[in-house]
């Protein structure tokens, strides 16, 4: 049997994910400072931005976009030796959150917000901020199923998702056109 992405599902107490979990420098305020300096930039600073963004390599959980937050949610992404990734998780028809995953590490993303999500990834190298895209080997891929979180009185929803295949996996995934990827 073919190797496949890999992701599972926890359901945890609030109280016990909430002292379990406590992550270090989750990247919120970082990125929040990050976008606003990014769409602050002049337009006779944007020509020196552009080649800035070709070679730009973001920290590992830089939240790259962040349209729909503001949940209890938390989505795990470990990713693979080799290559840097981006995940992006999609609700309906609208980009809610995308986050840069460094080769060799994992990253926790909180602020999901409840509901039912598609997630796409890439990986590949020399990734541009400009473009929300890697300029070399880069692959673009849809998991097939979607991820749903869930906050009730008792806890809520955590996902772990791998960007590498991972044998007995249970997350299919299906290698998209890249004009398909909803760069963040």
């Amino acid at each position: 049997m073919k190797p496949r992405p890999h992701f599972r599902r926890l359901a945890v107490a609030v109280v016990v994910v909430a002292s379990a979990l406590a992550v270090p420098g989750l990247p919120a305020a970082a990125s929040a400072a990050t976008q606003a300096a990014t769409h602050s930039l002049s337009s006779t600073a944007a020509g020196a931005a552009s080649t800035a963004c070709a070679i730009s390599r973001p920290h590992s959980g830089t939240i790259l976009y962040a349209g729909i937050s503001g949940g209890l949610g938390r989505l795990t992404i470990e990713n693979r030796p080799g290559q840097d990734g981006v995940v992006v998780l999609v609700r309906g028809r609208s980009k809610a959150i995308g986050v840069y995953v460094r080769a060799r590490s994992r990253t926790t993303v909180g602020n999901v917000k409840d509901g039912t999500y598609t997630i796409y990834f890439t990986t590949g190298s020399r990734f541009s901020v400009c473009k929300g895209r890697f300029t070399r080997g880069a692959t673009y891929w849809r998991f097939n199923d979607r991820l749903r979180f869930v906050t009730t009185p008792q806890g809520y929803t955590i996902w772990t998702v791998t960007l590498y295949a991972v044998s007995g996996g249970n997350a299919p995934a299906t290698q998209i056109n890249p004009s398909d990827f909803p760069a963040p």
